[in-house]
């Protein structure tokens, strides 16, 4: 068992470095080359398609009872996760969506608390407040920043981490009955009628003449690494560990999206991207990060 949970904490690791380093490198063939649906469109059919490819190799059935929960987890968990995100990435800074998303844990607390009835201690409370205060001076400063914030594109993207915080509860009694990759293959399934009306518009207008091999290999990384790979990880680690240590984890992604956008601000010199790191948003990412960290801390066990 042991060894299990370790293998769910390297998971989780890995996951949280692909979604770190998918910010600057998602958002460098957004809006120019294809629009954010359009790239859904692409992210959720290719990496629907794998899954489903290997679920092939699973004979498992889904009780009748437990589709609706399953249109659900489609629906916040793949089309609303996705849109929101990708939307409002294309709307506002790298960094300041790397932070926000770091609120997910606290939005799984809430939820958490509200569907499992799991009891909320003064660290958990004190944690909500705090990392509640980070992200909001965030959402609010990002209308009053230079660089590429955005304070629309920011609210979307804590909406993403709304949609997926809740995505994460509902999903867990779902990992614990079935084979976790017939979960998600049907996850996507669903996801992708939720998120057709929105993407194949966008996708039917989209100029590939225009696309170069690192656009190729731009979304290529997106399908497979930030789609497959990372949800692969993230619902194998559902299997051992909480929904709320499967959110924690995203406290790494702000320090990833820090740095490749500090190599990238340098290398290429893009100083609209170096004006995205300031004092503001240090505090702010230190804010949610102390939060998080008091929502996820063990309480002493009693001798």
């Amino acid at each position: 068992m042991k060894n299990n949970i370790l293998k769910a904490h390297i998971a989780l690791l890995g996951a949280n470095l692909i979604y770190g380093a998918n910010y600057i490198i998602a958002k460098g063939v957004m809006p120019n080359k294809i629009g954010p649906s359009a790239f859904i469109f692409l992210r959720i059919v290719g990496a629907g398609i794998l899954f489903w490819l290997i679920k092939s190799f699973i004979k498992e059935q889904i009780a009748k009872k437990d589709f609706l929960r399953l249109i659900f987890c489609g629906l916040l968990g793949v089309a609303a996760n996705q849109l929101l995100f990708f939307h409002g990435l294309n709307l506002t800074s790298p960094i300041d969506a790397s932070i926000i998303i770091t609120a997910i844990p606290i939005v799984v607390l809430i939820f958490s608390a509200l569907i499992l009835k799991e009891k909320i201690t003064k660290n958990k409370l004190l944690g909500l407040l705090i990392g509640g205060i980070g992200a909001v001076l965030l959402i609010w400063y990002g209308n009053k920043a230079e660089g590429t914030s955005s304070i629309l594109g920011n609210l979307l993207i804590f909406l993403n981490a709304c949609s997926y915080g809740l995505y994460l509860v509902l999903v867990k009694p779902l990992m614990k009955k079935y084979n976790s990759l017939t979960v998600i293959s049907w996850v996507f399934l669903f996801g992708f009628f939720f998120m057709l009306p929105f993407g194949l518009p966008d996708i039917l207008q989209t100029d590939f003449s225009v696309f170069t091999t690192n656009t190729y290999a731009v979304i290529a990384f997106v399908i497979l690494g930030t789609t497959f790979l990372a949800y692969l990880f993230n619902i194998y680690a559902l299997n051992y560990v909480a929904p709320s240590v499967n959110g924690s984890y995203v406290y790494l992604q702000p320090a990833i999206s820090f740095l490749m956008v500090s190599l990238y601000a340098t290398v290429f010199n893009q100083t609209e991207y170096a004006q995205d790191i300031n004092a503001i948003k240090i505090t702010s990412c230190l804010l949610v990060i102390l939060g998080v960290y008091l929502i996820s801390k063990q309480p002493k066990l009693k001798a």
